[in-house]
């Protein structure tokens, strides 16, 4: 029995062994195939010992502690498999656990493959409807004006549409018009929509005559400010005038020039180009538009010339609206440019002087200011102010931009309206003083 004592005990030692051993690599990871196997077979083994080990006699009957224990097959075998009883080796546990890596990993994979397709067909859904909401007519109250100009492709009225509101997505617009067939079948002019127009309406509209929208014909005169200006639409019943001027100030419109002008109040003053207009009611956004549209157009022909001088083109405008204020005409336009450049450049006049300036602080043209009219604190008053003030007084025309950059070669720096209704310029202050008692 000693000797069967012996194999029980080294086996329960290395029982303890295993489980320390187990105990220790279930903190770290889950125990391997080969552990598992191992430990059942080894249960197997005690429960075995445990069967064939003779029970404990009472004292009257036991053996002497020196008798020799007995020793059957069944022992035997127990002691055999006890020693042939093997733990993985490190290299099975390095194997079984890149096995349970890779198991993990392709369960990883299989569940990001479900969520990224649950995502797409979600977007999928969700653009559908949006797609589907904005193909089909709206109930939206109230009517939009666009203007489409001449040659203008799909893609250049799917950005006015969307800009007024129109349609939402420019792309699936695009889309709709080449599988509808509709490109290359757009009219130009004017077109009244209905907010609520879905892509079908909008398609038939802009593919028939342009102007169906009651256009007004209007003519905005050289020299006009914007409230002047202002006011000649409202009269033909072109503008709400809230509207209007929200829109002058914080407008985004769709020329780069825009990007260059100081923020300001009336901040389009200047670049609304006067010229005779066929508008519709209730199209502010077009209106102003369709006027920067035209400045922009012009302007373009001065732009280098403004760049050899070193102005910019918010002097340039600047200056154009103060001689389209002052001059009579292209008699005397360019002459009284000189004068303005002639004061730019002198130190002993730096003060242009102009009347039209305070009249546009004023907003009134008065035929004669008054010594408290020229000492009002305004940015634009430039007979407290040197060199130009800060924004152009009105709207000029192309004479008067042309003046301001080809100026006449001249040494004035005064001019003024003598009673035959002419302007007389002279170079010094005394011959000024005789013109004006003249």
């Amino acid at each position: 029995m000693d000797e069967m004592e012996k194999v029980i005990k080294d086996g329960e030692e290395m029982t303890q062994s295993i489980e320390a051993e187990e105990k220790a690599e279930e903190q770290k990871t889950e125990p391997s195939q080969g552990e598992i196997a191992a430990r059942k077979k080894m249960e197997s083994i005690f429960q075995s010992v445990s069967q064939n080990k003779p029970e404990a006699k009472t004292a009257s009957a036991a053996k002497p502690e020196s008798a020799p224990a007995e020793i059957t097959p069944e022992n035997k075998q127990v002691e055999l498999e006890l020693m042939t009883v093997q733990l993985p080796t490190s290299e099975e546990k390095q194997e079984e656990e890149q096995k349970r890596n890779k198991e993990k990993e392709k369960r990883k994979k299989l569940m990001a493959r479900k969520v990224f397709w649950a995502a797409v067909v979600s977007l999928a859904v969700i653009a559908g409807g949006f797609l589907y909401t904005d193909f089909m007519p709206k109930n939206i109250a109230g009517e939009v004006v666009i203007t489409v100009p001449e040659r203008a492709g799909t893609k250049q009225i799917a950005e006015l549409l969307e800009r007024d509101g129109l349609i939402h997505s420019k792309g699936f617009y695009r889309v709709m018009s080449k599988l509808f067939r509709i490109d290359g079948k757009y009219n130009f002019g004017k077109f009244k929509l209905d907010r609520g127009a879905g892509y079908m309406k909008i398609f038939d509209t802009l593919t028939h005559s342009g102007e169906a929208a009651n256009a007004v014909r209007v003519t905005i005169p050289e020299g006009y400010e914007i409230y002047k200006i202002a006011d000649t639409l409202e009269e033909k019943g072109l503008i709400d005038k809230n509207k209007f001027y929200y829109l002058i100030d914080y407008g985004n419109f769709d020329y780069e020039f825009i990007n260059t002008i100081p923020q300001r109040e009336n901040r389009l003053e200047g670049y609304l180009f006067p010229d005779t207009y066929s508008f519709v009611p209730g199209d502010e956004y077009g209106i102003i538009n369709e006027m920067l549209g035209q400045f922009n157009k012009v302007y373009e022909k001065y732009k280098g010339r403004a760049e050899e001088l070193g102005m910019t083109m918010d002097q340039t405008i600047t200056l154009a609206s103060i001689i389209e204020r002052e001059a009579l005409g292209d008699a005397d336009r360019k002459l009284v440019s000189s004068v303005f450049h002639n004061r730019l450049k002198s130190t002993d006049y730096p003060y242009l002087q102009s009347c039209a300036t305070v009249q546009y602080v004023l907003k009134e043209r008065k035929p004669v200011l008054s010594v408290e009219d020229t000492r009002i604190d305004s940015p634009y008053n430039t007979y407290i102010n040197k060199g130009l003030p800060i924004g152009p007084i009105a709207s000029p025309g192309e004479e008067a931009i042309e003046a301001a950059l080809y100026p006449a070669e001249s040494d004035y720096l005064f001019f003024v309206l003598g009673s035959d209704n002419k302007h007389h310029f002279s170079k010094t202050f005394n011959e000024h003083k005789q013109n004006k008692n003249s």
